[in-house]
């Protein structure tokens, strides 16, 4: 069983993680030739004021 992380900062759409998600799950089924229920994706979402690139908080930059 295979299990992919993902970590965005959030603000995305129920539509686009959806729609994220179900390519990723496409994309191990194609390279690892396991089934589509076997796969797990785990979707973690950041609050911006919890995320910082380059000593600036996300919520802080432009």
């Amino acid at each position: 069983m295979p299990f992919v992380h993902i970590e965005v900062v959030a603000g995305r759409t129920e539509a686009q993680l959806k729609a994220m998600i179900e390519d990723v799950t496409e994309a191990v089924v194609k390279n690892i030739n396991v089934p589509a229920e076997h796969v797990h994706v785990i979707l973690d979402e950041m609050q911006p004021n919890r995320y910082a690139q380059g000593g600036v908080l996300r919520s802080e930059q432009k």
